[in-house]
């Protein structure tokens, strides 16, 4: 009898498998998570490069002239219009920590269908704003659903993609960011010459809707995340879209070894938390090292900020015009600026695999730092030749931005991370982002007005800090699962060693296997209170494959 219910169990489990399959598998599958959230990263670098040259843009001045700055101006237009661009980082980081509570209970999918919805009802509010006031609310609610977005799509795809692909893959959306960028820039530089309507800043910033609506259409046809509904007892839905996303039947030994890795690490984490919620989960310490792995998100996503990059996606036309460049010249070169800045973003992604995060890291942040010291001393000069260098350093300061940095922090946090506390971490890595965003963008214009090339000095400081921060206490990611990183850190807490000095190891055991059961504290004796039977209940149906 009890062979009969067994049987019949593992043939129920087996169809309920088999009706949750995504319509896309393998190569196509990975395609399509791909393109989506790429399209969810496009949208987000359109939105922050938009306001570049809209800001010094005719009709733009005429409605809003607040931002209008220089010579004849009161004092306070500097501060008003950093304030208009950079409160859309407050909308942003409102809808990052929102995700603390909403993205585990609505899913990475629906999260991300609710962000592009409040987008799309922010974009139409800016579109139609005639009065300083309204431009501002509109900006923050636009912000609301890129902070939802922003803090959900990287955990989302670093869920759903292979390990030894997942750099490369991510690192396409830092690319697609500068895309983005890009495209904005080209669009108001097209939109210039329409001097005589409103729809010289209208129509640019109503362009992301389309965005936003592809988003949303896109991920209807993709799955959940594997991790999330393994997370939340779907257990068949895992096993399915993990089958789906390696392109192999449910019977593969590859497929089971992940699927049960991530079995284990929610019932590891499970035990360790009791019944603390994944939010007070995040400030724990022990064998899982929670705290120090959601401090180290917090902490690159800050750097990313602090480099100086948003004093050029924001300002760059005024920054060109600062430097003596006419309207006109100052908007192609922008533009120019925005192109070399996508192609030097590709880099990365053929590089971040290959050479692992922690290299590209202290390459960008050396460069950038080398790269603000010599802007500042061009600044003290200020010669028509210093000018034109200068012009070129802010191509440069780009480059080693692209190639370190711009994807990395998007990665770094949801790889570092474990599976229980992704999702709070994650909110607040990205709230993190979104408040030093404010900060650079809020301080840029009243520093420029006030201490001139004295602001490159303190950018150049800052990342010269970030080199041995990042050396000392940032472990290495590249080629390892998800749940691997649970190891890395269970080990450094055994051991009473550096998580970075385990991380460069090329013995550690994988995921899965017994020899990580022991380190994370799964026994067949159960001495830990966890036993490898436990953390596969309610799975044994799979193993007659």
């Amino acid at each position: 009898m009890p062979t009969r219910v067994g049987e019949a169990s593992r043939s129920e489990f087996d169809a309920e498998v088999a009706a949750a399959a995504p319509r896309l598998r393998g190569p196509a599958l990975t395609a399509a998570i791909a393109f989506v959230a790429g399209t969810g990263f496009t949208l987000f670098g359109y939105d922050q490069g938009v306001m570049s040259a809209l800001l010094t843009a005719k009709q733009f001045e005429d409605v809003f002239p607040q931002v209008i700055t220089g010579d004849g101006q009161p004092a306070n237009h500097a501060t008003l219009q950093s304030f208009v661009v950079a409160i859309y980082e407050i909308g942003c980081l409102i809808g990052a920590l929102s995700n603390l509570w909403v993205g585990d209970w609505l899913g990475r999918r629906r999260t991300i269908v609710l962000g592009g919805i409040i987008m799309i009802i922010g974009a139409i509010l800016q579109t139609t704003s005639f009065s300083y006031a309204q431009l501002v609310v509109a900006r923050i609610i636009t912000g609301l659903g890129n902070g939802l977005n922003t803090s959900t799509v990287p955990s989302y795809h670093a869920e759903c993609s292979p390990a030894a692909r997942r750099g490369s893959l991510i690192m396409i959306e830092g690319s697609l960011i500068t895309f983005g960028i890009m495209i904005s820039y080209w669009i108001d530089f097209a939109f210039f010459w329409i001097s005589g309507s409103s729809a010289q800043w209208r129509v640019p910033i109503a362009l992301q809707i389309l965005f936003a609506l592809v988003m949303i259409f896109g991920i209807s046809f993709l799955p959940e995340s594997p991790r999330w509904l393994a997370k939340h007892g779907r257990n068949a839905e895992a096993l399915a879209v993990i089958s789906a996303l390696d392109g192999k039947p449910v019977s593969d030994v590859g497929v089971l070894q992940t699927y049960h890795g991530i079995r284990e690490a929610i019932a590891v984490e499970a035990h360790l938390g009791n019944d603390a919620t994944p939010l007070r989960e995040v400030f724990t310490g022990g064998r899982s090292q929670n705290f120090r792995r959601a401090f180290l998100g917090v902490v690159i996503q800050c750097f990313q900020q602090i480099s100086g990059i948003n004093l050029i996606t924001y300002y760059a036309t005024l920054l060109f015009e600062r430097l003596g460049i006419d309207d006109v010249k100052a908007r192609i070169i922008a533009a120019c600026n925005g192109t070399e800045y996508f192609l030097a973003s590709l880099v990365a992604i053929f590089l971040i695999d290959r050479v692992g995060r922690r290299p590209l890291m202290l390459f960008g942040a050396i460069g950038q730092a080398v790269t603000m010291v010599l802007l500042a001393v061009l600044g003290s000069v200020d010669t028509s030749g210093t000018q034109v260098a200068s012009a070129v350093l802010l191509f440069v300061f780009n480059s080693f931005f692209a190639i370190g940095w711009l994807g990395m922090t998007w990665l770094y946090p949801a790889e570092i991370v474990g599976l229980r506390i992704r999702a709070p971490a994650n909110a607040f890595s990205t709230a993190s982002n979104w408040t030093f965003n404010f900060v650079v963008v809020m301080v840029t214009g009243p520093s420029f007005n006030n201490i001139s090339w004295g602001t490159y000095i303190v950018f150049a400081a800052l990342n010269a800090f970030i080199v041995p921060v990042v050396y000392f206490f940032f472990p290495e990611t590249a080629g390892r699962s998800l749940e691997d990183m649970d190891v890395v850190f269970a080990i450094a807490y055994n051991e009473k060693v550096s998580p970075v000095k385990v991380s460069l190891r090329k013995d550690l055991p994988l995921a899965g296997s017994p020899e990580a059961d022991e380190i994370l504290g799964i026994s067949s004796s159960g001495a830990s209170g966890v036993s490898r039977s436990d953390s596969q209940s309610g799975t044994a149906e799979s193993e007659k494959h």
